[in-house]
């Protein structure tokens, strides 16, 4: 029988999904991905395949996960199955250059950004920036790497110092600081290829923001259950802009179903798009006072995509 099969490494994430599914009583199968054997000469199951691979996984003892499932999505693809978040979604995925160079190909601005090998070239390219700018892991995923800087004299420090963090890849991206208009930045949901909602998000307090409603033990920085008066996530009613169009045409192309996607706008008005996450979460509180779940609506696209295919 033809399922829905989930490609993944956290449990906690795919929780959420996992209930709708049953919810709606459609057949899945749980692929943890951390470790495994793959018979190239065997065929794979029938079914659709989401990929819910992240960028972090190696974060979480799961080192190899995401190359794993690079040669897992190559070896479905080659038979024709029905891939959700394609291996061109994971190769955007786990590296931030691959996002920027295809997102300015498609008109939409990036901040600037050198990406740098070697940690004694990282100060050479912090001297090409005037103003702050911040340093962040090129296979990011909870906020990675991500060090604000003033001047080339702190930036000199934070590399000398213990908190320096290596990137998995040994690529860290030197990237021009935006400052918004205000302390937020905005996520634009789209599952489909369809504009789903965007969430406004309050950066006043950090950059490592996470949607999940679980975190895993280190991602300190996550403020998913803390209590203020005006919310961190707030789902934005009838938002709408013209970068909306750019995104979808960005997904399509690049074979990506499922993705939050994130900019930011500085005090002249102008868009910058930092962050494409194929690995999207979402925000339960804020989808509670919206009246509207993100899990719930890929439930219902991955179990229309099935009975399309079977």
């Amino acid at each position: 029988m033809a399922k829905i099969y989930i490609i993944h490494e956290n449990n906690e994430w795919t929780a959420p999904l996992i209930k709708n599914l049953e919810v709606l009583e459609l057949p899945y199968e749980d692929w943890f991905i951390d470790k495994g054997m793959l018979n190239l000469t065997e065929t794979p199951p029938e079914g659709v395949f989401y990929n819910r691979m992240s960028a972090s996984s190696h974060t979480r003892d799961h080192r190899y996960s995401a190359e794993y499932t690079a040669a897992l999505l190559s070896w479905l693809e080659a038979h024709d199955r029905r891939v959700i978040n394609s291996s061109r979604a994971l190769q955007l995925e786990v590296s931030k250059v691959a996002q920027y160079t295809s997102l300015e190909a498609h008109g939409i601005r990036t901040p600037k950004t050198i990406a740098v090998v070697g940690k004694e070239r990282i100060i050479e390219a912090g001297q090409k920036f005037q103003g702050p700018f911040i340093t962040k892991h090129n296979r990011g995923g909870k906020g990675l790497g991500v060090q604000l800087f003033q001047n080339q004299e702190s930036l000199k420090n934070y590399l000398e110092g213990p908190d320096f963090e290596m990137p998995v890849d040994g690529i860290t991206l030197i990237q021009e600081y935006i400052q918004a208009a205000q302390p937020y930045i905005t996520r634009c949901e789209f599952i489909g290829g369809r504009f789903l909602y965007a969430v406004q998000v309050d950066t006043s307090q950090g950059f490592q923001l996470c949607p999940a409603d679980a975190c895993q033990i280190g991602d300190a920085f996550c403020p998913v259950g803390e209590k203020q008066q005006k919310p961190k996530f707030e789902i934005l009613e009838g938002f709408s802009n013209p970068i909306l169009e750019r995104y979808a045409e960005f997904l399509e192309n690049n074979r990506i179903h499922i993705a939050g996607i994130e900019f930011i706008m500085d005090e002249k008005g102008e868009i910058y798009t930092y962050d494409v996450n194929t690995n999207t979460n979402y925000n339960a509180d804020a989808e509670e006072a919206a009246g509207i779940s993100g899990m719930a609506t890929i439930a219902k696209y991955l179990g229309s995509e099935l009975k399309v295919r079977y």
